[in-house]
């Protein structure tokens, strides 16, 4: 049978009672003979990141009519890092990550279709639909339904990270009960992702550079007019990608994936941007390591003033030019392989071409004048992180940290510390057991991060975990050490008071603790019992790999794509 692929389940006498049963809900005969495109989302009501995309699904399958196929419509599911943030309920989010893209793989593999729309909007969702989209490698693409707006809190911008940090400074008494109440109500004004350069909108460009989403699509707020537009093209796009046989696997290259780096790394983006693109990049059959990660950082200066470093907000972003701005600043500088193809069928290099720069923008530099000459990320290796672990460098002066161990085997433990004033200058907190599988599911630490800047001391402590950090981190903070402490690795021997290195520019971690000691504490060290043993949870623990591979599911050395 020729054509598209959903005629298998559509053509012929004995798919009868297929397309008896979707009469049942409207389709006619003439959108069964026609192509058929799924129009995946994860709408919540949970958070406001994902609030638009009933109506964003609406307006993408408007396009795709108008284009002349036949939308899909199906829904999956979505966890709030800032709803569950020092939780046990953050346990779920990066488990979320391998179940958003299980269910899309699942329900486009099982339907057949013929192409793919997905829609994202908080962290998980994006690199979880690009890891769908690569393995399923059909037509089609992703698109962000955006950032929130700023908040204002006493005449300046604020975000979500605001908030986080201003817990910290309430416990400490640096702000009243009063402030931090104005503070909440007015930092989040509507729908749509956090609106730093956190980890949703540095993976939403990130993917943007991969060439996965239009150039540009990502920036314009969650409630703009504009995005209206942009989701109905996203229909259309979809079409003439069916048309052009156009599938992720003509996209993704390793020069995608180091373009991807770069912009992320010069906007000082997420460290989430290490384990997430190693995921689908795993899934993509492209070879990808940590050290690729440093070689970008290394050359690639930091061109965007965003918070939580700088100034501004991905509205502002927006504003001024936004992710064309950025790639046109890099490929003026020869850092960035402008002929990788994007998702319009055009390469990165002419979409850059199109940037339109606000007249007196502050927020994007250029590469010849940075913020800081080389990116917001590096990879340190050590006795404490033999597979390496991540620090964000972006905005952080503090990049030399020794110090005596706090030790704590679960983040809520850590908080408490923190909280009530027990760390102290010059320590360094090690928050263990919160790795992808002793977690499980490598909880973020922006409850603690935040709180020990909001008492003061974000410049004096540093933080060592094998769990991870959200974008809007602040601080010397080295996450994702591997191995973890959950399989023996080194970070589990540490014991309060042993002094620790973190030397960025060096590149290592260390432990000044003798051989003989270390041997004698590895000898006595049991795997602490399964946090779940049945469940998701359980099951999840059972099956995810290292946080230096992407933590994700796939059985080793196999690839997922066919």
């Amino acid at each position: 049978m020729s054509g598209p692929r959903s005629r298998r389940l559509f053509e012929g006498r004995d798919r009868a009672p297929t397309r008896a049963f979707l009469r049942a809900i409207g389709y006619s005969s003439d959108d069964l003979r026609k192509p058929v495109v799924g129009v995946a989302h994860s709408w919540v009501e949970t958070m406001p990141c994902n609030f638009t995309h009933r109506r964003i699904a609406e307006l993408v399958k408007q396009g795709v009519r108008e284009a002349g196929g036949t939308p899909m419509e199906l829904n999956t599911i979505a966890i709030s890092d800032v709803v569950t943030m020092g939780t046990e309920g953050m346990k779920t989010s990066l488990v979320s990550r391998e179940v958003i893209a299980d269910s899309i793989e699942l329900v486009a593999r099982g339907h057949m279709f013929d192409a793919l729309v997905t829609i994202v909007g908080c962290d998980k969702t994006i690199p979880a639909a690009a890891m769908a989209h690569a393995r399923l490698d059909i037509p089609g693409l992703v698109l962000y339904s955006g950032s929130i707006m700023p908040g204002s809190f006493q005449g300046r911008s604020v975000t979500i990270a605001s908030v986080f940090e201003a817990v910290g400074a309430n416990a400490a008494g640096r702000m009243s009960d009063d402030e931090l109440l104005e503070l909440e109500r007015g930092a989040c004004p509507g729908a749509g992702a956090c609106g730093g350069q956190y980890t949703a909108n540095t993976m939403a460009m990130a993917l943007e550079f991969l060439g996965l989403s239009p150039l540009g699509s990502a920036g314009p707020p969650a409630v703009s007019r504009t995005r209206e537009d942009t989701a109905i093209e996203a229909g259309r796009q979809a079409m003439r990608l069916l048309s052009d046989g156009l599938s992720p696997s003509g996209l993704l290259s390793r020069a995608s994936f180091e373009n991807s780096i770069a912009a992320g790394v010069a906007t000082g983006g997420s460290t989430n941007l290490v384990l997430h693109l190693l995921a689908i990049a795993r899934e993509a059959g492209i070879p990808l390591d940590l050290e690729t990660f440093h070689a970008v950082s290394e050359r690639t200066p930091i061109i965007a003033d965003m918070m939580p470093h700088g100034r501004f907000t991905a509205v502002d972003l927006d504003r001024a030019g936004g992710s064309r701005l950025v790639a046109r600043r890099l490929l003026d500088a020869g850092l960035l392989d402008g002929e990788a193809l994007t998702v319009t069928g055009r390469s990165i290099g002419e979409e850059a071409a199109e940037a339109a720069e606000t007249p007196g923008q502050e927020v994007v530099v250029t590469a010849t004048d940075p913020l800081s000459a080389t990116g917001g990320l590096a990879i340190l290796h050590g006795d404490l992180a033999p597979e390496g672990c991540v620090v964000k460098t972006a905005g952080c002066e503090h990049l030399f940290h020794r110090g005596p161990a706090r030790v704590f085997d679960t983040e809520e433990s850590a908080m408490a510390a923190a909280q009530a004033g027990d760390i102290r200058s010059g320590d360094v907190v090690v928050i263990r057991y919160e790795g992808p599988r002793g977690g499980p599911g490598m909880r973020e630490m922006l409850g603690v991060t935040a709180a020990l800047v909001g008492r003061g001391l974000g410049g004096d402590v540093a933080l060592l975990t094998d769990g991870r950090f959200s974008g809007a981190t602040r601080g010397l903070m080295a996450g994702h050490v591997a191995p973890e402490a959950a399989l023996g690795g080194p970070i589990g021997l540490v014991e309060d008071g042993d002094v620790i290195t973190i030397d960025v520019a060096a590149r290592r971690v260390e432990l000044a603790v003798d051989p003989a000691t270390l041997d004698a504490r590895r000898s006595a060290w049991k795997e602490p019992p399964a946090r779940y043993t049945g469940g998701v949870m359980g099951k999840y623990a059972g099956l995810v790999g290292s946080a230096a591979l992407g933590a994700v599911t796939t059985p080793p050395d196999e690839g997922s794509r066919s």
